[in-house]
């Protein structure tokens, strides 16, 4: 491969990872537990927080139910991040096996 192909590649790879970035941050992932509703960008940013009036009676209960909303949300998007990737990956002939892809239609 050609020095001048492998910057093209490269090029190309940066500006489909860069599209992905995008529609990572556009892509909205929701979490509930016990009361708590918390939304999570594809890029693992939290978006949004929501607690219940129920939820905020017990205060051992809302730390766990946090925690545990958090978690959840996080696993969401770092799912939907590697399926992303992986097509970017697949595209450039980089396929690599475990990145997520076929979780897609789990």
């Amino acid at each position: 491969m050609s020095k001048f192909q492998q910057a093209k590649d490269l090029y190309k790879l940066q500006k489909q990872a860069k599209d992905v970035k995008k529609k990572l941050k556009n892509i909205h992932i929701e979490a509930e537990e016990e009361g708590i509703k918390i939304v999570i960008n594809g890029e693992q940013e939290i978006i949004s927080v929501e607690i219940s009036e129920e939820a905020m009676q017990d205060r051992a209960k809302l730390e766990k139910a946090v925690l545990n909303c958090m978690q959840k949300g996080t696993k969401k998007a770092q799912e939907v991040a590697a399926v992303n990737m992986k097509e970017v990956m697949d595209q450039l002939g980089l396929g690599m096996p475990g990145m997520g892809g076929d979780q897609a239609a789990a």
